[in-house]
């Protein structure tokens, strides 16, 4: 057990013990001044005053080890303080900071061929910068921990929406194909095991992004760790493993941020089912030109079983923020992406009295709400507040003899034209012109509980005699 350094010291000089000898009073001082206070005359100890019986007192051997042992550690001590703060190739102190090297040097390496043409600057300032710089490190690593933090919790909620879509999904196949009875019984089992692999897939890839965004908040908790210490260390070891620590911070590769294309494509087991099997039961086939895709629509609106109608509720779904989802306002786009050619769709709008129908490029932002207009990316036709209006920068008034409850929507990309009709007569209500840069999708925006719905078409099958 260790002595209070205290006890170690001689109370005359009162310094460490120096050849410490033993007074009968069990006092004890070093040789060398107990011999100087009796040179005075007088024999007797320093402290208590009494009468010494001998002469030459014996040697404290015990003592004389113990601060010997405690002489010895404070040598080592200072020995590695010169160490930190001196040059070990020229045992100069280091007074300045290569900035190239990122290293502390002594003035003879700066004058040396190895930083004779680097810039450095003087320890204190580096020290500084250093701090700083380690300072904004620590805040990006502390807020890309936070943002992992973040989708590794919603990312539980992903993968139990997958199973939930999952089982919808397999719910509205059944409902489909109990329709069609046993004549469809063998391609039920197809479009089962579909979703079902899908399932497996999805959840596989999902389960895997989970362990991934795991492994990377525990390098970046690691990592975070180790920049805390570094801070904490003398400021000539932070300096010496600021190149290191600061290597470890950019080497720190991050890939599990992206978050897309995680959710079950529900639309690609479920649109136009009936009319994929039309050669099985053509009288039950019901053919929409396009599906809506519920992985892009907003937490306030309601899609049909079947993906063909819409409306808005006050009470939104629980649905994983994934990157597809429109975030602001109630909008959904259909499944295909329109690139070329000329394609129509017809809306029946029948009560609805605030929607929105139209195009939408791929490139619109979901996360903020935006005008629906060209400039943005929308050609659209808009009818609010029992006024119909085309969505023109500004918005152009349109006066037509009466509402239309059926809006047909027709594209043609290759012309760049977007126009729309009533249905019922077939009249133009308004025409955009634009040259089309990218892929366009079916938009619909509602804030009305009546549903707007695309209508099917007529199936017409030709036979071909030979």
């Amino acid at each position: 057990m260790s002595l209070p350094e205290e006890d170690l010291t001689c109370p005359v000089c009162c310094d460490i013990f120096a050849d410490p000898v033993l007074l009968s009073c069990s006092h004890s001082f070093c040789r060398g001044c107990l011999k100087h206070c009796w040179d005075t005359g007088i024999r007797e100890c320093p402290v208590c005053r009494k009468k010494a019986s001998k002469c030459n007192p014996p040697s404290n051997l015990a003592l004389k080890n113990v601060c010997e042992a405690v002489l010895q550690v404070r040598r080592l001590s200072s020995v590695e303080g010169e160490d930190k703060v001196n040059c070990i190739l020229h045992g100069e102190k280091l007074k300045l900071f290569c900035l190239i090297d990122k290293q502390p040097i002594c003035v003879v390496c700066q004058s040396s061929k190895l930083h004779k043409t680097h810039d450095c600057s003087p320890i204190e300032e580096a020290l500084l910068d250093c701090k700083d710089e380690l300072a904004l490190s620590l805040k990006s690593l502390q807020e890309k921990l936070d943002n992992l933090k973040r989708i590794n919790m919603t990312s539980n909620t992903t993968l139990t929406c997958i199973k939930s879509q999952a089982l919808e999904t397999q719910k509205m196949i059944k409902n489909h194909f109990e329709q069609l009875h046993q004549i469809l019984y063998h391609e039920e089992l197809a479009r089962l095991a579909a979703v079902k692999k899908e399932e497996e897939e999805k959840i596989a890839g999902m389960k895997e992004k989970i362990k991934e965004l795991s492994a990377e908040v525990t390098c970046l908790t690691e990592t975070i760790a180790i920049i805390q210490e570094q801070l904490k260390e003398d400021d000539m070891v932070l300096l010496k493993n600021f190149k290191d620590t600061q290597d470890r911070c950019k080497s720190i590769m991050l890939g599990s941020e992206n978050m897309s294309r995680l959710l079950i494509d529900v639309t690609k087991h479920l649109y136009n089912l009936k009319y994929r099997v039309w050669e099985k039961l053509l009288d039950h086939v019901d053919y929409t030109p396009i599906t809506l895709d519920p992985n892009t629509a907003h937490p306030c609106l309601i899609l049909s079983d079947d993906l063909t109608s819409l409306h808005y509720s006050k009470q939104p779904s629980i649905c994983p923020d994934n990157p597809e989802r429109f975030h602001m306002s109630a909008e959904v786009v259909a499944m295909t992406a329109l690139g070329s050619g000329s394609h129509h769709w017809v809306v029946e709008t029948g009560s609805n009295h605030d929607w929105l129908l139209g195009v939408a490029s791929m490139s619109v932002p979901r996360n903020m709400e935006i005008s629906a207009r060209p400039e943005n990316g929308f050609w659209t036709l808009c009818f609010r507040d029992g006024d119909l209006r085309a969505m023109t920068s500004p918005p152009s008034l349109l006066t037509v003899s009466r509402t239309p409850k059926q809006v047909k929507v027709q594209l043609d990309y290759n012309k760049g034209t977007v126009s729309f009709f009533d249905a019922t007569d077939n009249t133009l209500l308004y025409a955009f012109t634009h040259s089309f840069t990218e892929p366009l999708f079916p938009y619909f925006y509602t804030q009305s509980s009546h549903p707007l719905r695309i209508l099917p078409e007529r199936v017409l099958v030709t036979m071909l005699r030979q």
